[in-house]
């Protein structure tokens, strides 16, 4: 039978045996999504079941809409790790800082990082990366069953949710033949795509419509209309109600936009910027637009987090980066 990660699985393999009966941290990026959330919970049900003692580490909480995914396992601060040795496996991390500075230094050497950014430099002794991929979780996915290791329906509806959330329910750029045939699989082991969408998608809180309400009224177009750019000024979370977690999927009210290429959500805070950036198509590489700010991401989806910049500061440099990459497109084409 044809592989789903011909290149991947034997590392993965190769891993498992190497970390055979060794406590696991499960360590994922600050303010997780779904695909961080299905990925730590789905390889620590799996690592559990092999006779592991497993702890996910967050710097954040679990969004309210991804608890139905994690049971019982438990998710803690990396400050709040339990005592002792502990091998740590990171994933969708795009480099070792994303799991937050304390657990950057608490885990200073990690076994393995198991991801999809394009932007991922490789940071452990294993890495195991593929920025082909629409998910964390489809990697996690494709390799279990490459090495014939036994998917639970737990294991399937986290694994199920990651690759959801991270492809936009399959409409992204980076859905293949290949995510289809592996979310069948996860639908054919427990997973169920009637649950996934009305947990995920169908249990917004009424803060989260006000907050969306104060994005949509901040928008604004540059480079001709090709980009949108809508910002959450600071204090919004307390006008609103809203929290952190509120924001996932508002920068793609940006990006749908007919005509818009690009769409940006901005975050203004105390002295400080966090962006994300969305865009239609690969050949756009917002990921090169925020590593000119120190981020990264994929070529369709991209972050930054600025320290000591306010906002009229960094709305310029963004509209001057935005056209610049524009215009690089035009000259290629």
């Amino acid at each position: 039978m044809e592989k789903y990660f011909p290149t991947l699985s034997p590392r993965f393999a190769g891993l498992l045996a190497a970390i055979a009966g060794q406590r696991i941290a499960v360590v994922g990026h600050a303010r997780p999504d779904g695909d961080c959330i299905g990925a730590q919970t789905a390889l620590a049900l799996v690592l559990r079941a092999r006779g592991h003692e497993v702890v996910c580490i967050n710097g954040d909480p679990v969004p309210r809409r991804l608890r139905y995914l994690v049971g019982g396992m438990p998710f803690v601060p990396a400050a709040a790790t339990p005592p002792g040795e502990w091998t740590a496996i990171f994933v969708d991390c795009a480099d070792h800082a994303r799991g937050g500075e304390t657990a950057r230094r608490r885990f200073h050497a990690p076994a393995a990082a198991i991801d999809h950014h394009l932007s991922n430099p490789g940071f452990s002794r294993c890495d195991i990366i593929d920025p082909a991929a629409a998910a964390a979780c489809e990697i996690l996915a494709g390799l279990l069953l490459d090495n014939a290791i036994a998917i639970d329906p737990a294991t399937a509806r986290a694994l199920y949710a990651g690759i959801v959330t991270d492809t936009g329910m399959f409409r992204f750029n980076s859905t293949t033949r290949r995510t289809f045939m592996l979310a069948a699989e996860l639908v054919a082991r427990g997973a169920s795509p009637g649950e996934t969408g009305y947990e995920i998608y169908e249990r917004e809180s009424p803060a989260k419509l006000r907050l969306l309400q104060r994005f949509l009224g901040s928008l604004r177009y540059e480079c001709g209309g090709r980009a949108c750019i809508g910002v959450l000024p600071a204090g919004v979370f307390e006008q609103t109600g809203a929290e952190i977690e509120d924001t996932e999927g508002l920068v793609d009210y940006a990006r749908c936009i007919d005509g818009v290429d690009i769409g940006v959500l901005i975050e203004e805070r105390e002295n400080a910027i966090k962006a994300s950036f969305r865009a239609k198509t690969p050949a756009l590489r917002v990921d090169q637009i925020a590593a000119q700010f120190g981020g990264g991401g994929h070529a369709c989806a991209a972050g930054l987090n600025l320290k000591n910049t306010t906002l009229a500061d960094f709305l310029p440099r963004l509209a001057a980066a935005l056209a610049a990459q524009f215009a690089a497109l035009e000259i290629k084409n």
